[in-house]
């Protein structure tokens, strides 16, 4: 047996074509509608936040030398951390508690990270503001939170959880 190779029928760009009819019985030339446009995605990252990624040890240490150099943080500052659900801010603090060793870490004390949820191997994300002198620190949980409630809102489902 033999395949034989059937060629595409493609209809002329010079044929003629009908035109629809309205229900009222007129006809009206057909129009095209307009196609959907996505939102255009950010063209360049944020320029008052410096991103970066860590990973807690087991003294609760997490160091990012880009986070921390752009904060201008150095050896011997000291920092005031706080804990609200699911982030551990930092700011410098001459008060503080916690002081920056001679490597580029921040120790959250187990305290916070209990209440955070934060555990020893994790890795999280950490986002410097300069301008306001803080470092925010979360759980790649919040991120993977904020991640599906876009995929939710882009998918059209904003009641889905």
């Amino acid at each position: 047996m033999t395949d034989q190779l059937v060629a595409p029928v493609i209809p002329s760009s010079t044929s003629t074509s009908r035109t629809p009819f309205h229900a009222s019985g007129g006809s009206r030339a057909a129009h095209a509608l307009p196609l959907a446009t996505p939102a255009a995605p950010p063209t360049a990252p944020p320029q008052d936040v410096v991103y970066g990624m860590g990973r807690i040890d087991a003294s609760g240490r997490i160091g990012d030398r880009t986070v921390t150099h752009a904060l201008g943080w150095r050896p011997g500052d000291r920092l005031t951390l706080t804990a609200t659900r699911g982030v551990v801010l930092a700011h410098r603090d001459p008060a503080g508690m916690v002081t920056l060793t001679t490597k580029p870490y921040v120790t959250i004390p187990a305290v916070l990270r209990e209440r955070c949820g934060l555990h020893a191997g994790e890795r999280v994300l950490l986002a410097a503001a300069p301008g306001a002198d803080t470092l925010a620190v979360y759980p790649l949980a919040c991120l993977d939170q904020a991640i599906r409630a876009h995929q939710h809102r882009a998918a059209g489902d904003e009641g889905q959880p």
